[in-house]
């Protein structure tokens, strides 16, 4: 671990004081923050293999029971830093999301339906990223960061003073001119 230079990933464990207490909060929170990692990386996985098998059955049928579509009026245009776009309304956005609540893997969280219909700029476009559940660079496409918008934790794990940039798909933004 020690020739791993420039990134401070590998030394969280190190650095860290133990787990972050969250005080009095509902049972389901608890349930869900023990489930977590089984629901991610075995539960989730098998209902989304059988959600595709039952799409496939039924698209035969002719009847879909979800679609990742956007609208044909409102092309995917592909995006740069600098671009200025106005985050598509929250309606236009769940279009696109499976059951889920997904795009091609990428989710769409729930403090992020604040800035539907905002107008952001793009800070970068996003080519690989560190996966920090298998420690993995992974190659993206599709995905930008929008510049100053940050997470702040989840509803189930609260609050977190990481700061990290929320990934965006590009289908959920529509490029506009700055003026």
């Amino acid at each position: 671990m020690e020739k791993l230079d420039g990134c401070q990933l590998p030394c969280l464990p190190h650095f860290s004081e133990g787990n972050a207490e969250f005080g009095p909060q509902p049972i389901t929170n608890g349930i869900k923050r023990a489930l977590a990692m089984s629901w991610n990386y075995y539960i989730k996985r098998f209902l989304k293999k059988m959600l595709l098998f039952i799409n496939t059955i039924s698209i035969k049928g002719n009847e879909k029971v979800y679609d990742n579509v956007v609208s044909e009026s409102s092309p995917v245009v592909r995006l740069k830093s600098g671009d200025w776009v106005r985050v598509r309304s929250l309606d236009e956005i769940q279009t696109t999301l499976n059951p889920f609540k997904e795009l091609n893997g990428c989710s769409f969280l729930e403090n992020m339906k604040q800035y539907c219909g905002s107008e952001q700029r793009v800070l970068k476009v996003m080519e690989r990223f560190l996966d920090e559940r298998d420690y993995k660079v992974k190659k993206a496409s599709g995905i930008v960061l929008l510049d100053e918008i940050y997470c702040q934790g989840t509803p189930v794990f609260g609050r977190c003073d990481r700061s990290c940039l929320l990934f965006w798909r590009e289908e959920w933004l529509e490029k506009i001119e700055f003026r």
